[in-house]
């Protein structure tokens, strides 16, 4: 699904990722960890055309992608859920869902719609008529995965899924996830909690200093917490 072969970029004339190498095939959860200024968000913003590719190769969907525009590269079939979640907010969450609707996907099953979203979090059901600038943190996530979903992506990433969110409302996110997975749903996220991601992800790949350092599943991520006190803080 999406191959980045030796990635370099930055900002100006700071370089930021030295050859980064990520791989996701269909229907993978694969997730990208690291400490706060590791070149997380700069691969995102790379892959998404937001900043240019300085070396290196993007391939998604059998195309390549390198140096295409972000409106090109979304209609393709890449969606984001945006680290701070961008809601609207004069724009209710009915219309957010209306808005983006469109079929981007052409191996999903059973396509994403308004209401099946509703469906997914009855929460933003009952608050329909409600503003962007009307919901709480988590209601605003649910709202950002919703407005993603109705793109039907190829490919779905999340950069910080669940931060700054109410424990309870993480596990409501960390459920919306695992039922993804298991409609076979291809998804790159980014968070801290690398404990819940273990049981969600099929591979992980930690960053440092804009390289990766290391690649992997969950049982041997699990198995050798060195790497969490090396890489990730914890």
């Amino acid at each position: 699904m999406l191959t980045i072969e030796s990635a370099k970029s930055g900002y100006g004339a700071s370089q930021v990722l030295f050859g980064v190498d990520l791989q996701i095939g269909a229907g993978q959860v694969v997730t990208l960890l690291g400490r706060n200024g590791m070149g997380k968000t700069t691969l995102l913003r790379t892959l998404f055309g937001q900043l240019p590719l300085r070396g290196g190769k993007i391939h998604f969907a059998g195309q390549d992608i390198s140096g295409w525009s972000p409106d090109r590269i979304a209609r393709v079939g890449m969606a984001i859920v945006p680290e701070g979640r961008q809601c609207f907010p004069n724009l209710t969450v009915r219309e957010h869902l209306t808005a983006f609707v469109a079929a981007r996907n052409p191996d999903i099953g059973e396509p994403w719609t308004p209401e099946r979203v509703f469906e997914l979090f009855p929460r933003l059901h009952e608050r329909a008529r409600n503003m962007g600038n009307q919901l709480s943190g988590g209601e605003q996530q649910m709202l950002a995965i919703g407005r993603a979903l109705v793109t039907n992506p190829r490919l779905l990433i999340l950069d910080e899924a669940t931060e700054g969110l109410a424990p309870k409302i993480r596990e409501e996110i960390w459920t919306c996830l695992a039922r993804l997975r298991q409609a076979g749903q291809t998804i790159l996220v980014i968070d801290k909690y690398v404990e819940r991601l273990l049981s969600l992800a099929d591979r992980h790949v930690i960053l440092e200093r804009g390289k990766v350092v290391w690649t992997g599943d969950s049982p041997a991520l699990d198995a050798d917490r060195g790497l969490w006190e090396r890489y990730l803080g914890v």
